[in-house]
Formats: structure tokens, sequence, C-alpha cells
């Protein structure tokens, strides 16, 4: 059965351990609007093991981009440390991949899953290698010279997928990259992101507004309060590796967690709900449509 431990303050081994990879600690973003302190995350503390696969699930605007961003070193913390711990100096310490399809439109898939090994200097033999290994990863050869504008929208984020690997960073930080897909495409990048993980093992910090998706991909998954955004609870998914997404889905087991982060996340979609000022509470929201308990 899955565990799961209520947040009351700094986790323990709060200096970091051996085998941590990323390590958060009282962490605080406030932005200023229209003259006005909006506090985005308050009191953060996390803990990312090296090779973890990590999900981090909350109501809209409780600052999840906003923490992940910071990972990225695209938005600066108000106060608090980030210690992202490198252990192959030379290799980029972390690649993001976004939710909506970021290739740049003049390359070929071939460029776009290179570019970052191009950047970094990587001699062509090696580079042409990994490129066309990840392309084959995640179904592409036959697009390898095909434009964006010729691809599909789940083929785009299969090429974004590809040259997140393909940079081979510590790191890789997504931020709902399948939100956008039909559920068909978005079950056949969730198995191919499995796949390809499972080879690799990877530190992956993965946003998501899927209770469904953080159980099927993640090893330990971190519950957000509504805005401002802290950490409510961690829950431990208790599924072996490796995973058949379908298969997880049919047990039990699998309805009864999903039911129990449900619970977590309730009140504060609620609350989050309330703040925006519209009607109609979490059923507004199909991202969080409470599931059915498991008998």
């Amino acid at each position: 059965m899955a565990t799961t431990e209520r947040v009351t303050g700094a986790p323990p081994g709060s200096a970091g351990q051996a085998g941590d990879k990323i390590i958060v600690r009282d962490l605080y973003k406030t932005f200023m609007v229209r003259g006005s302190i909006i506090r985005a995350l308050v009191n953060m503390n996390v803990t990312i093991r090296d090779g973890e696969f990590f999900a981090i699930v909350g109501p809209s605007g409780c600052g999840k981009t906003t923490l992940l961003r910071i990972l990225a070193g695209l938005e600066k913390q108000t106060t608090g440390t980030v210690d992202m711990r490198q252990s192959e100096p030379g290799k980029p310490i972390n690649s993001m991949v976004f939710q909506e399809q970021s290739v740049f439109p003049w390359m070929t898939v071939r460029d776009n899953v290179g570019y970052g090994l191009k950047m970094r200097g990587v001699p062509r033999k090696q580079r042409d290698e990994t490129v066309a290994y990840y392309i084959d990863k995640v179904g592409l050869t036959k697009f390898a010279k095909a434009f964006p504008f010729q691809l599909s929208g789940g083929m785009k984020q299969r090429v974004s997928l590809a040259r997140a690997f393909a940079n081979d960073p510590e790191i890789l930080l997504m931020d709902e990259p399948f939100g956008a897909l039909d559920e068909q495409t978005k079950l056949l990048l969730q198995e191919e992101l499995l796949r390809i993980w499972q080879d690799t093992r990877k530190t992956v910090v993965f946003i998501t507004h899927s209770i469904d998706e953080a159980i099927v991909l993640a090893d330990r998954i971190m519950v957000m309060t509504a805005h401002p955004g802290q950490t409510k609870a961690y829950v431990q998914v208790p599924f072996e590796r490796p995973r058949a997404v379908y298969e997880i889905r049919a047990t039990p087991q699998y309805g009864q967690l999903m039911y129990s982060i449900w619970e977590l996340l309730r009140d504060e979609v609620l609350r989050a709900k309330r703040e925006e000022g519209t009607e109609g509470g979490a059923d507004q929201n199909p991202s969080f449509k409470p599931p059915t308990r498991a008998r």
C-alpha cells in the first residue's frame, strides 16, 4: 500500500545526504504585481533523490511551474537555497520540456533533436549516432528529415522528448509535457517516456494536473497546497518497475491510491476555486474529477 507523509516542517536530513540530487530549503518566491507583493511559494523544503521520478500535483495557480522554473534557472527565488548536485562536469545539469510544442520550426526533426549536442560542441559522428538512437526510441526514424509543420502535435512532443534525452542532462524538468494531447497519444508517450527513463534512470521532476499520470509515472508524488504554494504531503507510489501503464490502472490498489490523493487535493482545489471567484468548485476542473473509491 502507498505511504503518505504529511508535511509539518523541513524533511529529515535538511542538509542533504549521499544520493540526494536536488535539495530545496526554506524557499520563498514573491512577485510584485501592480504595487502589491504576491506570494507564489512559501517555505518550500524538498529533497529529490538521484534517479528518482518525482511528480508534483496541485491546484491551478499553486506555483508548480514557478518552482520548476526556479530549478531550471529561469526564475530566481526570493529567499532560500536550491542545491542541484552535479556529478558529471561537462554535461548539462538539466534540460526542460515544456507543455507547449517548443521545437524550432525552421529545423528538421534530426536538427531539432541534435540542437543541444551541437551547441555543446559534441563531435559530428557522436552527435549523429546519439540523435539517430533517440529518434528511433520515440518512433520518428521515418520522419528524421521532416519539418515541424509536417508533424502532428504528438509527434512534435516526441521530438521535444528526444531532444531532452539526447542532450544527456543529469536532471529532466518536465512541465505538463502531455497536457495538451489527446488521451491515445498521451498514453503512447507515457509508455515511451517510461521506457526511455528505465534505460537512463535520470532524475525527473514532472509537473502534471493529472493524478492518474502522476501515479503511472512516478516513484513519489508531492501534493501542493493552493496558492501560495507549499508542500502538503508526499505519497510513495508502490508499483514495481518496469511498469505497464494499463496493467497498473486495472489494479484495486491503483483506485485506492487515486482516491487517497484526491482526498489530499480536494480541499486545496476548492480553496483555489473560491479564491479565483469562480462558481461550481472543483467540478469545473476535469483534471481533478474525484475518482470512484475502489471496492
